[in-house]
């Protein structure tokens, strides 16, 4: 029989507007042992089934929903949830280069799982989760019958729930890096060292969207990581592509990417610290016609968004001085907590310091694989803004 944990009086609201999680301090007590990362019962104050959830008290968040109901949290239930995920991505992506299930926006929370070509990456960032891992890998060996699972979860953050930072193959064989074609672009994956789970996905569809402001044009790619961003520039029929980042290792994997693809006449890449490179540049009154900035993140705290702001206006305030009149910046953010409002707040500032006026394109977020659950801000992380420059 499950324990039962009962919330502080109203905290109850928050299950009731759709939020996946419950926070250590919304808690009251609980009913019965427990260990953690156990299923139990989410009860209000009065003693009533709210929904059950995975129990971590260590961890802020306490309580990760699994369900609203009174049903068995099993193997029945996440293949259910597994094949939901991937019957959904069937209606609209390629499921050898998607992200195949995005956690909580899932319904399993904190698991992550990529797909490129025929190999998974399974991230799991939960105790209560880590325990029906088996579940979800044979669910996806089921559905999806990949060569091999690698599991990527070599993550710091894991230790917030009491788990160690581990990595390794779940199933069948993995080989150190798999081929993957996004947009008709092909990238090798390095899916054992590369970072997080080996390729972003989630820019996908705005990668694509950069198609008709870029051909024929001379193209600046910010923290270009291993040369998405830019070799999407050069197969869309830019003149001139620069890949900037300031790992050695990630541009000689560009460099790599570029040759499968037959780009390494118009694109290439330059290892240099990308703050540097835009202050020394902008200096020196260089130009191009686009430009993209598409930082890591620049805070994963609340306490920092202060500083990462200074450094996100600093970055695009120098782009918009290296645009010629009428081009185009792509500017980017990954930062949980820059808000999407105070982004736009930031570039806007920059382009008043730059004293340039700004006609949006497109202000963009990440692709459906990736989708965002509307009672769960969290969920909508990035922003992607495309915007003209006029002086």
């Amino acid at each position: 029989m499950a324990g039962k944990v009962f919330l502080h009086k109203g905290k109850e609201k928050r299950i009731h507007e759709g939020h996946p999680w419950v926070f250590r301090s919304d808690i009251s007590h609980q009913d019965g042992s427990t260990e953690d990362g156990d299923i139990v019962d989410v009860m209000n104050a009065a003693g009533q089934f709210q929904a059950r959830a995975f129990y971590n008290p260590r961890s802020q968040i306490a309580l990760r929903i699994m369900t609203l109901r009174d049903e068995a949290v099993d193997m029945s239930l996440i293949r259910q949830r597994v094949h939901d995920a991937v019957e959904y991505r069937r209606t609209f992506a390629d499921l050898k280069s998607c992200r195949m299930i995005f956690a909580e926006s899932d319904r399993l929370p904190a698991m992550i799982v990529d797909s490129f070509g025929d190999v998974l990456v399974l991230q799991c960032l939960a105790l209560g989760m880590e325990k029906l891992k088996p579940f979800v890998v044979e669910a996806l060996v089921d559905e999806l019958h990949p060569e091999g699972i690698y599991e990527r979860s070599d993550v710091p953050v894991r230790t917030l729930e009491g788990l160690q930072p581990i990595k390794g193959i779940l199933y069948g064989k993995v080989p150190d890096r798999v081929e993957i074609t996004e947009n008709g672009v092909h990238f090798w994956v390095d899916v054992k060292e590369g970072q997080k789970t080996g390729f972003f996905l989630d820019q996908k569809e705005n990668r694509a969207a950069i198609a008709p402001f870029v051909r024929g044009q001379r193209v600046l790619d910010c923290f270009t990581h291993t040369g998405s961003f830019a070799l999407h520039a050069g197969f869309y029929g830019a003149s001139e592509v620069v890949g900037v980042d300031i790992s050695g290792y990630a541009c000689d994997f560009a460099r790599e990417n570029a040759v499968l693809n037959d780009l390494t006449e118009r694109v290439r890449f330059e290892q240099a610290n990308a703050f540097d490179l835009l202050s020394r540049q902008s200096r020196e009154r260089a130009q191009y016609d686009v430009i993209i900035l598409d930082p890591p993140a620049f805070t994963k705290t609340r306490s920092a968004v202060q500083s990462a702001s200074r450094g996100y206006k600093e970055i695009n305030l120098r782009a918009m001085k290296m645009i010629r009149p009428g081009g185009f910046l792509v500017t980017c953010s990954c930062s949980q907590h820059v808000h999407e409002d105070l982004f736009q707040r930031i570039v806007m500032e920059a382009s008043r310091d730059a004293h340039v006026l700004l006609r949006q394109v497109e202000f963009r977020t990440q692709g459906k694989d990736h989708p965002i659950l509307p009672c769960a801000p969290e969920t909508r992380y990035l922003k992607c803004g495309i915007y003209q420059i006029f002086q």
